[in-house]
């Protein structure tokens, strides 16, 4: 007769297994479902919304609304991809360079009110974005760059630097200082260490935080449309995919829309997965 411990580890396993293809049913059915819609005609659709197509009756129509330009009697979305690009880009650059000295700072030196300026970092995040937001509005009206995409970039900046630095400060205290001291023996300096000894051990806390900052920024709707709806050609990608949620708008473009919204983040997290696995082993202490 199997044990108690035996029948727990089994029961666990199984239930554990169940919950695992139940959030993987959950989070992959409602893309697939989206997927689907995206690639059928819109009469196949309203005939039958959850049936599953014939390869006959695929078609890339609604893409090819989606992308081309509203002279072509598109919606223009792929002119937006590239504001989307510069704007998510810059921010993870410009977040990822001040959040690394910053959580170094609040590890490794000493200076006063430290531990005031690391509750601070995290407090600051505890404010919601739109009580900021007219404020930042009249800000950056007077300094004429409302409308343009760097101001978006310093926003951004500005509200993902204290969860950036929370993130990092956690995992570069548990870099042994060791190495640090070992490093600066043997001449080198403070910005030295940071660049060769403390940015590769935690590549893995900067991967995650740059797909965080990433999805921030590529998904962000309400900045975007305060700083950004006079312009047009400064549109980022959540602004142009809002403007099909309208009655006119059939759902087969609606979707494919959102497919073409939802992929960038999904390659970037797969390879952020990837850049994860190798970090973890990118260095270690010699003793």
């Amino acid at each position: 007769m199997a044990s108690r411990e035996v029948v727990e580890t089994r029961v666990l396993g199984v239930a554990r297994v169940l919950w695992l293809a139940f959030i993987m049913v959950a989070c992959i059915l409602p893309l697939f479902y989206m997927l689907l819609l995206s690639v059928r005609p819109l009469q196949a659709v309203l005939q039958d919304p959850l049936g599953v197509p014939s390869p006959s009756e695929l078609n890339l129509e609604a893409y090819r609304r989606v992308v081309a330009s509203p002279e072509d009697g598109g919606y223009g979305l792929l002119s937006f991809f590239g504001n989307s690009l510069i704007v998510a880009l810059g921010s993870v650059v410009a977040t990822v360079l001040v959040s690394v000295l910053g959580a170094y700072a609040a590890t490794r030196l000493r200076f006063p009110g430290k531990n005031v300026v690391n509750v601070s970092f995290f407090a600051v995040y505890m404010f919601p974005g739109i009580v900021m937001a007219i404020p930042l509005f009249v800000l950056f009206s007077r300094l004429g760059l409302r409308g343009e995409l760097p101001a978006l970039i310093v926003i951004y900046l500005a509200s993902t630097v204290p969860v950036s630095v929370y993130m990092l400060r956690n995992y570069f205290r548990s870099i042994p200082k060791g190495l640090e001291d070992a490093a600066m023996v043997d001449g080198c300096n403070r910005v030295q260490v940071i660049v060769r000894i403390v940015l590769p051990l935690a590549m893995p806390s900067i991967a995650a935080t740059s797909l965080y900052v990433f999805m921030i920024a590529w998904n962000e709707y309400l900045f975007a449309l305060l700083f950004l709806l006079e312009s047009r050609d400064n549109w980022t990608v959540s602004l142009g995919l809002a403007q099909l949620d309208d009655i006119s708008v059939s759902a087969t473009v609606l979707m494919a829309g959102s497919v073409l919204l939802t992929l960038p983040v999904i390659a970037l997290f797969f390879a952020a997965e990837r850049l994860l696995v190798e970090g973890l082993t990118a260095g270690a202490e010699k003793g």
